[in-house]
């Protein structure tokens, strides 16, 4: 016959204080966690939905990202007759020559300067990036010194509102719009056109990369591995999305430092519930030896226990991921360990995270709890009745 939980939660009430203070012990190593969680989950939506799955990014051949050096520009037509190249309005193939550099930018809380990436493509690049959304000004305009700036730079630097003026390279840059790209990396850049920037940074004759726009992700595929194969190009390409998803790595140092101290915050807690625990099974010894008499047996006063632990470990992952609310979606940046420039993102607390903290907080309530319910299941009745 199994004790019911009302029972538990009966106990856990009639010990108010150390309920709580163990409770608010498992919340504080949960709302860690699920924090650092929510960042790394932020770091990760910003890149993987940069990329469509019907993008192809063409570089040079052992690049690992756009700064790592160009090609000539004489490959850009072949590139764009490749079978499999979605065409636009025009019948022209939707392919995109593009430069990313970076400068200096100076923050508006006045805390320093950070490298910020500066893209150069052509008016196609906009169409490959349906995402992106102007929500103020306008796009700039072929042949000038205009740029577009991303949502995340307009909220975070100086000198990023409409009609403000920009100095880098060789000249001031005006500011003409905001686009905002849903909280992907693209909202970490600024946008303008492509020879104009490699004018003014010396770079023209050639690309760091080019964009193309399958038709569909099979043929994004088949596109990828045609620019592999044709060896009058002898570049690489790669979908969108796997080159954003490898940018994942600048949050390594991240999940590193997070799981150590959730980690050791972890063992804390799992011995603040066996303590907690075990203070109960010796507040209770005649309790528990009642039990036995009335005809529960040792499974059964195991079990109730158990679950008295996960109850409590429960109740301090709820309080820890109500802590943590007020949170999200709170921006930050980090340095990108491939472009060397902000990348800013916000602290992203799905459903996953939870789910996945609730768990964290049961399994330091089982470790907690079983060694303190095993001694209560195995307690000697005659003993416990004269204690």
């Amino acid at each position: 016959m199994a004790i019911p939980i009302s029972y538990n939660i009966r106990n856990l009430k009639l010990r108010k204080g150390l309920t709580i203070m163990t409770a608010l012990g498992i919340a504080l190593t949960i709302t860690t966690a699920v924090f650092l969680m929510a960042l790394l989950a932020g770091l990760k939506k910003a890149f993987m939905s940069s990329g469509d799955p019907v993008n192809v990014l063409v570089m040079r051949k052992g690049s690992v990202a756009e700064l790592s050096g160009g090609f000539d520009a004489s490959l850009f037509p072949t590139l764009k007759t490749l079978p499999g190249i979605a065409k636009d309005g025009q019948g022209e193939p939707l392919a995109s020559g593009e430069w990313v550099v970076v400068v200096v930018l100076p923050r508006k809380d006045g805390t320093g300067e950070v490298n910020v990436s500066v893209r150069g493509l052509m008016p196609a690049g906009l169409t490959l990036r349906p995402s992106a959304k102007l929500v103020e000004g306008r796009w700039f305009t072929p042949g000038q010194r205009e740029v577009v700036v991303g949502q995340s730079i307009h909220n975070r630097f100086s000198g990023a509102n409409v009609g403000d003026n920009l100095d880098f390279a060789k000249g001031q840059w005006k500011v003409v719009g905001v686009f905002d790209s849903g909280g992907t990396a693209y909202d970490s850049e600024l946008w303008g056109d492509v020879n104009q920037i490699a004018a003014d940074f010396d770079r023209q004759g050639a690309f760091a990369s080019v964009y193309l726009r399958a038709t569909d992700p099979v043929a994004a595929d088949a596109l990828k591995n045609r620019v592999a194969d044709d060896q009058r190009l002898k570049l690489e390409g790669t979908l969108e999305t796997d080159y954003y998803e490898k940018q994942t790595s600048s949050g390594g140092v991240i999940k590193f430092i997070g799981t150590v101290v959730a980690v050791i915050m972890a063992i804390g807690s799992a011995f603040a519930a066996m303590n907690t625990m075990y203070a109960a099974v010796a507040y209770r010894s005649k309790e528990i030896a009642t039990l036995r008499i009335i005809g529960f047996s040792r499974p059964s006063i195991l079990t109730s226990f158990v679950i008295e632990a996960l109850l409590l470990s429960l109740l301090g992952a709820i309080v820890g991921i109500v802590l943590i609310l007020p949170f999200n979606g709170m921006s930050t940046g980090i340095g990108n360990q491939l472009t060397f420039s902000e990348t800013v993102f916000s602290l992203h607390l799905t459903w996953g995270v939870a789910t996945k903290a609730v768990i964290f907080a049961l399994i330091m309530g089982l470790l907690g709890g079983f060694a303190p319910a095993w001694h209560a299941a195995r307690q000697d009745i005659l003993t416990s009745l004269r204690a």
